[in-house]
């Protein structure tokens, strides 16, 4: 019993090492201004900075042990269920004070990581350095907004300031479904509830079913894959609720044809005068480096659901929709062209986006929650402890010299971090008693 004793104090005391080195990466990354990091055993750390992917020849590569270990302790149990099955798996988590979203999946080299950074603070649409317009859509009772984009364009991010725009300005109550959760909004004025697919709802569309009976006024859908979840989402915004979401699409007729194509044909035309009905606003975005402000801006087409807009769509000529956006820039609107060389080509400072990743005042303090009441055999008469979800540190404090810290990464597993002026003789003892119950 000692020897395992003494093996569960080794293993725990490496989990807090490894937990450690990851977030002093993380923090060094986002210092240096890397938007995305990548992590394989057996070769240096690739990251992307500024759009551009490069390799770090400077620190040491990760072993194929280290990468193991990695993910051993960032996945709970039932993340590593999925990986075990899947072969990959998506995550967001805290490390430090910033928020990481995680891809982990499989290649003929082994596991490999692809992380993304996120703001510390949910930017305003302000620092986000995009037309100030948009902070009317927080002024929206109903309607559909889309954000459309290639992946890393900064839907979610820009999706997230409007969000909080909301939060800050009105009394509401905003739902989101989302896979994964990735910035964390904490409730100010608005009554704000965030819903991660797989993991507090099986899908999207059993979300949006759902979402009708939970007195919503503003949706967001994380994003519109398949043709159930976009019927089922503009069936939610013909109902009177402002619903934004995210969709991949190259420009913003594409973005309208997708919609209306997803339905069978006999259903085309239904589909289409919904989306008439509940348009409000899309915009595409994709990020360009600009050399006077010596960062990556955001490049936006804007449309707006005017009547002409709404009559274009029912009368079937979409291709008419970028003619319509360039006549109409007193209600608004811009193509790409007129937004580079009308908006962004005029301003002469930008707000850096590194900035958003400084410690904030109001940056999030409410800890996740996981319930035993979801899970199988929960006794509710039984006597339980629900540990709260802990984010990475890379430098914990100690509680007290005779006990050691517990910290949680998943909802359901928990690791000692060992302190250096903790007695090993009573850290045993705590772990076998902790068996014991």
């Amino acid at each position: 019993m000692e020897n395992d004793s003494f093996f569960l104090y080794r293993s725990n005391n490496r989990d807090h090492l490894m937990k450690r080195r990851f977030a002093e990466l993380i923090t060094s990354c986002a210092l240096k201004g890397y938007s995305d990091v990548h992590i394989r055993g057996g070769q240096p750390m690739v990251y992307r900075k500024d759009g551009n992917i490069r390799f770090d020849m400077q620190g040491a590569p990760w072993s194929y042990f280290d990468v193991d270990e990695l993910i051993g302790v960032i996945l709970n149990a039932k993340s590593k269920e999925t990986l075990r099955q899947r072969l990959s798996v998506d995550l967001a988590t805290t490390v430090g004070n910033l928020r990481v979203r995680i891809n982990i999946f499989n290649t003929d080299r082994g596991p490999s990581l692809a992380i993304r950074l996120l703001p510390n603070v949910i930017p305003t649409i302000e620092n986000l350095n995009v037309h100030p317009s948009l902070s009317t859509i927080s002024e929206l009772k109903s309607g559909l907004v889309l954000i459309c984009g290639a992946t890393g364009c900064g839907k979610t991010t820009t999706i997230a300031s409007i969000l909080n725009d909301i939060n800050q300005k009105r009394a509401a109550h905003v739902i989101t479904l989302e896979d994964p959760i990735e910035y964390q909004i904490s409730s100010r004025m608005a009554f704000v509830e965030q819903r991660e697919v797989g993991t507090h709802v099986s899908s999207f569309e059993r979300g949006l079913i759902d979402i009708m009976r939970e007195d919503p006024d503003v949706i967001m859908v994380g994003e519109l894959r398949d043709p159930q979840t976009i019927a089922l989402t503009l069936n939610v915004a013909e109902s009177g609720h402002l619903v934004v979401a995210t969709l991949h699409a190259t420009n913003v007729e594409d973005a309208i044809y997708r919609i209306i194509n997803s339905a069978p044909p006999e259903a085309e035309e239904y589909i289409r005068y919904q989306v008439a009905s509940t348009i409000s606003w899309v915009i595409l975005q994709k990020l360009v480096y600009n050399e006077k402000a010596g960062f990556r801006l955001p490049l936006l087409s804007i449309m707006r659901g005017t009547s002409q807009i709404r009559g274009l769509i029912r009368d079937k000529k979409l291709f008419q929709i970028e003619n319509a956006m360039h006549a109409s820039k007193a209600d608004g609107m811009y193509t790409q062209e007129r937004y580079l060389d009308e908006f962004l080509g005029t301003r002469d400072k930008f707000f850096n986006p590194s900035m958003n990743f400084s410690p904030a005042k109001d940056a999030v303090t409410d800890v996740g929650y996981s319930s035993p009441v979801f899970d199988s055999g929960y006794d509710p008469s039984a006597k339980t402890t629900t540990l709260q979800d802990q984010p990475f540190t890379s430098s914990p404090k100690s509680t007290s010299p005779k006990a050691a810290t517990k910290s949680v990464i998943g909802a359901d597993e928990s690791q000692y971090v060992i302190n250096e002026t903790d007695d090993l003789q009573e850290l045993i003892a705590e772990a076998e008693r902790g068996f014991k119950r």
